[in-house]
């Protein structure tokens, strides 16, 4: 009698918005079996160590706890987030139990890393060398509102013509410059977090200028650095906060406005946020109209605000996501000429099905981790991966 081979046992934790095509995908092979399952501390160890592998989409925050819970139980971890200097940090005792912590595997990061691997790639091997929305917020969400603002509260960190530049937190927003992709959009681009490893990661060190960014509809970046200024990314706890019933009160409390009367919150604003021209200052003070007034509090200012933007910027049926992706190249050849070499991705979600986001970032998720469980050879190794290379960007 032939033997049945056993089934891969898979554990996903986090059943956000864009856990379900990851699920689809991996279901797909008959010798998969799914759970769904919680980062609830007191379950999470021998839930974990019950399975092959656990695909971590909770918040990035969480990732050490998993990777920790795995290395006891000699299971493998996929995440789609960065390889935090946390996650890091952690490689040596995932070498020791012998399991592989495979992350940045969605779209950004994830997607970004495979294109711009092959290309560096090419160019090398040629001896080419690196040169040189409808609503205030221009933005609907199809992952976690609290992940899209805090990602514009990160600092930035680049190489720009071979110097160093550092843009802090509270000005990152405010470096959003004019970024033309193609015809038929208006975006806006501003430096994505630190760039600066990427130059080692991708084999480049002969380039000057080396930076990730990210692509927001002009308007957005303005509108947030307002909220930034108003105090609305603040994540501590705010008693008061179950005091007030009204935005408004809400906004006064945050700001110091003198009363939550419209005259006084628009003066308090005025104090607080540097606009550009009197066409922004009208824009953005429309966009904190639009906010509302009835306040659904949630202990601290910015999940407050993620949980009203989440209503407010929610799609519509039939409506769709985009999700834009661009490299650009500019490359030294040999005989001195120089040549721009650019790849886009344009994905647009499908109305009724999977957004765009979710696709890009869980179907790519769920091609990793069974491309882990097959046990192909550059991803099967002990410690934390990363798709840097070839070998692992390729397949």
């Amino acid at each position: 009698m032939a033997q049945t081979k056993p089934k891969n046992k898979i554990l996903i934790l986090g059943s956000g918005l864009v856990a379900k095509p990851c699920v689809d995908y991996l279901l797909r092979n008959p010798h998969n079996q799914l759970s769904i399952g919680t980062r609830d501390p007191p379950t999470l160890d021998p839930l974990i160590a019950s399975h092959d592998v656990v695909v971590s989409l909770v918040p990035f925050i969480h990732h050490p706890a998993v990777i920790r819970s795995a290395v006891k139980g000699r299971t493998h971890v996929v995440t789609t987030s960065y390889a935090s200097p946390a996650i890091r940090e952690l490689d040596a005792a995932a070498r020791d139990a012998g399991i592989t912590v495979l992350n940045e595997v969605g779209v950004d990061p994830g997607v970004d890393h495979l294109y711009a691997v092959k290309t560096i790639g090419e160019v090398h091997e040629r001896g080419g060398r690196g040169s040189g929305g409808d609503n205030p917020l221009r933005f609907k969400f199809s992952w976690s509102p609290r992940g899209v603002l805090l990602s514009q509260y990160n600092p930035a960190t680049f190489y720009q013509d071979g110097e160093r530049v550092h843009i802090p937190n509270t000005e990152l927003t405010a470096r959003a410059t004019p970024y033309y992709v193609m015809d038929g959009y208006s975006f806006v681009a501003y430096p994505n977090r630190d760039s600066t490893p990427f130059r080692e990661f991708y084999n480049i060190p002969e380039a000057k200028t080396v930076i990730r960014g990210s692509l927001r509809y002009k308007g957005d970046p303005a509108l947030v650095r307002a909220l930034i200024s108003l105090g609305w990314l603040d994540s501590s706890e705010k008693e008061w906060l179950e005091e007030v019933v009204t935005w408004a009160e809400v906004q006064q409390r945050a700001t110091g406005a003198a009363s939550s009367a419209e005259e006084d919150l628009v003066r308090r604003a005025d104090e607080l946020c540097t606009f550009t021209d009197d066409a922004e200052r009208t824009e953005i003070l429309d966009g904190l109209r639009w906010m509302g007034c009835v306040a659904s509090v949630h202990g601290n200012l910015v999940d407050t605000l993620s949980v009203r933007l989440e209503k407010l910027c929610s799609f519509e049926p039939g409506e769709r996501d985009l999700v834009m992706l661009q490299h650009k190249f500019v490359v030294r050849w040999k005989d001195g000429s120089e040549e721009t070499i650019m790849s886009t991705l344009e994905l647009l979600g499908e109305p009724g099905g999977y957004s765009a986001m979710s696709k890009s970032v869980g179907v790519t998720c769920g091609i990793a981790t069974q491309v882990l469980l097959d046990g192909f050879g550059p991803l099967n190794q002990p410690g934390v991966v990363v798709p840097y290379t070839k070998e692992i960007c390729d397949p």
